[in-house]
């Protein structure tokens, strides 16, 4: 991996959601940069230096973009042809894989001159500086230019550019839908470089350690859907968000416009769906009769929820336009769902399924904080699961989440903080559930633990796990598998790092086509264009359907209306539930009968 930390260290600034987290404060980095002469020029000085090594780093990247592609390439055709001779394609992969690994050997070399250039400027500035500003510039020689080749030759930069930019704490509101803003696109808090190549390297091993079993919740359920996308994933390597960002400094971000190449072909509603994934833990929870093993399932349940976040950092869903809906009707796992875009402003998604063993619904809003290098997206709502067969009605909140090297480098998610799971209709038991934030110090991340207590507090399960790959009951020493993620599909990574669950939410066949109303997510043309990898035409569509939300939306002002949901109501707690129409007019008369909004 290859580091560039930034040029400055300036006295730092804390931040609430890492106590490790260090940022310059920019008001400081103003005063410096004004000072004098002499430090308008070190400060035009640094940023020749900053503009040299943010251009090596995109090289850097293309070469180990190809160096990989060739590998893998090289690979497959080995494994195929391990038994004949070597034939020329071979040869010449062989040939171009050589040629990569030299072309970064060299770029290796330009970055280790740019490092020496770079200590030459500091000399040259701490020569000409005021003497407060050679005191700060001389804390500066520690820090220059490291790079380090991971054994695993994968490239990451965490520390470079973000301190050229107001990284002051900013919180946002959710992003609207006519702007198509990251929503999840990065959260807070930065874990040091090294602890996140260890990291990267643990879950690649726990990765293949996945790939080897089988859910215990899926045993049985074998898909009959599609297995693949019809395109693969765009290259967003070209897509630099720092330019995207930094003429847009002290300004709202949900108004920043993103390219469509950031979004996956999935929206909001349609992640809402994917927390069903193990709905098969409701159905085992529906039939324990013990309320502690039940709420055990429940947990198990709530954990599973954020496992397909895992691969899925370098991209965010489309948003809902207001009144869109999804549904999802899986007879193999027994449960039907409907989600609708109830609120624009805030924007906010409500969703409600059911099966003979339980009933689920809630509804999400989010609040963004910026911090420069991450984003962390804090949830707002309620989720609620009801067991008919005990009376139970559970419900607990979301935990933030954040991406972190949301402008250079590999992006990754974590989330952190805890659930508390109460039983609304009886307190025998809750449970309390901790996603443990990384840490310096710690090698371990994305962990959970927990208990399950008695109403008294004593504890009488204990928890213990990983949220993206298992959760188990008991002591390390003595303990029982209550969920583990489902084995990855084949080439995730060019989709989307969809799970084989996540693959299946957009699929459109002839059957279902005719029972789906027209606002279905399924139906808009962005979206779908971007399935099949029609770039140009998905972004076209996208500002075409922003435009008609937006003159919808002065249609209702200028009337002084308000949009009403179709099929969701507002409760007396103001949350949003099922006005219990969508599955009857699907069955009568049926949506194509019924007249509906044109959304696209």
């Amino acid at each position: 991996s290859l580091q560039v930390p930034s040029v400055f260290s300036a006295p730092m600034r804390l931040h609430a959601s890492n106590p490790n987290l260090s940022t310059i404060d920019f008001v400081e980095e103003k005063n410096y940069s004004d000072g004098s002469e002499t430090s308008s020029e070190f400060t035009k000085m640094q940023e020749d230096l900053f503009h040299i090594a943010h251009k090596v780093y995109f090289t850097l990247k293309s070469a180990f973009s190809t160096i990989s592609t060739e590998r893998e390439k090289l690979k497959q055709m080995l494994e195929h042809d391990a038994s004949s001779s070597p034939s020329a394609q071979i040869v010449g992969l062989k040939n171009a894989l050589t040629s990569a690994i030299a072309q970064n050997t060299d770029l290796k070399d330009r970055l280790r001159r740019i490092h020496a250039e770079s200590m030459i400027l500091d000399s040259a500035s701490n020569a000409k500086s005021s003497p407060d500003l050679v005191k700060e510039n001389s804390r500066e020689e520690s820090r220059g230019l490291v790079h380090q080749i991971s054994n695993e030759s994968r490239l990451s930069i965490a520390d470079s550019l973000t301190e050229f930019f107001d990284a002051q704490e900013v919180l946002l509101s959710a992003s609207s839908s006519e702007n198509e803003v990251s929503d999840d696109d990065s959260y807070v808090s930065d874990i040091s470089d090294n602890v996140s190549e260890d990291n990267l390297s643990n879950d690649m091993e726990n990765e293949r350690q996945t790939l080897d079993c089988i859910s215990e919740s899926g045993i049985g359920c074998h898909s009959k859907r599609r297995t693949c996308l019809p395109a693969p994933c765009p290259n967003t390597s070209n897509i630099s968000l720092w330019n995207i960002l930094r003429n847009n400094i002290g300004k709202d971000l949900s108004k920043v416009a993103m390219p469509v190449e950031l979004n996956e072909p999935l929206n909001t509603l349609q992640r809402l769906c994917e927390e069903l994934e193990y709905s098969e833990l409701l159905d085992k929870a529906a039939h324990t009769p013990n309320p502690f093993e039940r709420m055990v399932y429940i947990a198990a349940f709530a954990v599973s929820a954020y496992a397909s976040s895992y691969y899925r950092a370098g991209s965010k869903p489309f948003n809902p336009v207001l009144g869109e809906t999804y549904e999802c009707v899986r007879e193999d796992k027994g449960f039907q769902f409907f989600a609708e875009q109830v609120l624009h402003h805030p924007p906010i998604s409500a969703c409600h399924a059911e099966s003979v063993n339980f009933a689920f619904w809630q509804d999400v809003r989010w609040k963004n904080k910026f911090w420069g290098k991450s984003m962390e997206i804090v949830p707002v709502g309620t989720t609620h699961v009801t067991l008919p067969a005990f009376k139970d009605h559970f419900a607990w909140n979301k935990v933030t989440s954040c991406i972190h090297n949301i402008l250079s480098g590999q992006r990754w998610i974590e989330h952190y903080g805890e659930i508390i799971i109460k039983n609304l209709n009886d307190d025998t038991c809750y449970c309390k559930l901790t996603f443990v934030k990384a840490k310096y110090w710690n090698p371990n991340v994305h962990e959970i633990e927990g208990s399950v207590m008695d109403k008294t507090g004593k504890v009488v399960h204990r928890l213990f796990g990983k949220w993206h790959e298992s959760l188990y009951c008991g002591t390390t020493s003595s303990s029982n598998c209550v969920w583990r993620a489902n084995p990855m599909p084949k080439d995730y990574e060019q989709w989307y790092g969809f799970t084989q669950f996540a693959l299946e939410l957009n699929e459109l066949d002839l059957q279902t086509r005719s029972l789906l109303p027209s606002t279905d997510t399924r139906f808009r043309p962005d979206q779908r264009f971007l399935e099949e990898g029609n770039i140009e035409g998905a972004e076209m569509q996208k500002q075409r359907i922003e435009q008609l939300q937006r003159e919808r939306r002065k249609v209702l002002e200028e009337n002084n209306l308000e949009h009403q949901p179709r099929f969701f109501r507002k409760s007396k707690d103001d949350s949003w539930v099922s006005n219990g129409t969508y599955m009857d007019l699907r069955k009568e008369p049926g949506f194509s009968k019924l007249d509906n909004p044109v959304l696209w």
